[in-house]
């Protein structure tokens, strides 16, 4: 009798011991209740609708949780690095663009901790030691259709060609080689995206310097949009979102979608947070399917 009920009580120790490790695994978009009350954590995006809808999506992680939740921009590698240099950093969550969590990880990004985020629903290959998604969106080339008529350009090759088309071109800069502005200039440059290597960076940013001192470099989508729409720029690379709104609006520009990009955008955590467990709770957060719908729909 005795033995019978050690083992009933070992096997029910045993399942108590393996339902406490499934609910320590993270769910997206699950936060416990009241687990981050007190705490204040600070997102940072690109601005604009694109970060309100984000902020938006992190309404029921906010709500659940009890964070406080302060929202600053535009991400900019340059403000990153000085925090981290600094030793104070007030940055806990960062959308970046494609390049940087690689470039920078380990230094201005840290390596997250995948035993905090469930990232069981993104396709293979699209995280990073040092990121996750945050969203795929399109790159156009847009150009002024009265400057151009009935000589327009196709391509990005004659984006960079400056001699045959003539005219200002605007280029996202917010201070990293994201935006698919290393791809525009690696097509222009003859170069295959598909098997891009270290070199054909360098070549791809030579370039970018091709164009001269006269081009801009717009920081945030909102300054992309008024570029469009005050015809600032004769050829713009733009956010397909705001090329449309642009459009909307009665920018007198068109797409040119032959060599259009699809690009990603990267959360990551900056090092020297003052709370990382808060900051991958967030992330794992934003994953989760009610956060990503609301996302889509802002």
């Amino acid at each position: 009798m005795k033995t019978r009920i050690g083992q009933v009580a070992a096997l029910g120790l045993l399942m108590i011991t393996t339902a406490a490790l499934a609910q320590s695994k993270p769910v997206a978009g699950e936060v416990a209740e009241g687990s981050l009350k007190g705490k204040t954590l600070t997102f940072v995006s690109y601005g604009g609708i694109y970060q309100d809808g984000q902020i938006a999506a992190l309404k029921e992680f906010v709500d659940k949780s009890g964070v406080t939740l302060l929202s600053d921009g535009p991400t900019e590698i340059s403000k990153l690095q000085a925090q981290v240099e600094s030793g104070n950093v007030t940055w806990d969550v960062v959308d970046t663009g494609d390049f940087p969590p690689y470039v920078y990880c380990g230094k201005l990004f840290q390596k997250l901790d995948f035993s905090k985020i469930d990232t069981s629903n993104i396709p293979e290959g699209q995280t990073s030691e040092c990121s996750v998604p945050a969203m795929n969106y399109g790159v156009v080339l847009m150009y002024n259709t009265e400057k151009y008529k009935d000589n327009p350009p196709k391509s990005w090759k004659d984006f960079f060609d400056i001699e045959k088309f003539p005219g200002s071109r605007a280029l996202e800069g917010s201070g990293d080689l994201s935006g698919g502005m290393i791809e525009q200039a690696l097509l222009a440059a003859g170069g295959s995206v598909e098997n891009m290597t270290v070199a054909d960076i360098d070549k791809a940013i030579e370039k970018v310097k091709s164009l001269g001192p006269d081009t801009i470099f717009w920081k945030t989508g909102a300054d992309s949009q008024q570029l469009a729409e005050s015809g600032e720029a004769d050829m713009i690379a733009m956010w397909t979102g705001r090329a449309m709104t642009a459009v909307k609006n009665g920018a007198k520009y068109t797409p040119a979608w032959q060599d259009w990009l699809v690009v990603m955008d990267q959360m990551t955590i900056p090092m020297g947070v003052k709370d990382p467990d808060a900051a991958h709770a967030l992330i794992n957060a934003y994953l989760g399917k009610s956060a990503q719908e609301t996302l889509a729909k802002s």
